[in-house]
């Protein structure tokens, strides 16, 4: 339960720095990821964030080649 009230907090927050989400769409995609990530294996926790991280730099280093 505070699992949700926490993952609910934090997406409440992250929707408000986000365009196109409001804040009780992000409210409860935080508790949808909450849920998500405590049904995840460690290795499949791993390989999104590698993957996520890596998407990031890939990004910034396009955006740095088109002078954005």
């Amino acid at each position: 339960m505070i699992g949700k009230v926490i993952g609910a907090f934090v997406g409440d927050r992250l929707a408000k720095q986000t365009s196109g989400i409001g804040g009780a769409g992000g409210a409860a995609l935080g508790v949808v990821a909450a849920t998500v990530l405590r049904r995840m294996s460690l290795p499949a926790m791993l390989a999104i964030g590698a993957g996520g991280y890596l998407a990031k730099k890939m990004s910034e280093k396009d955006n740095a080649r088109s002078g954005i």
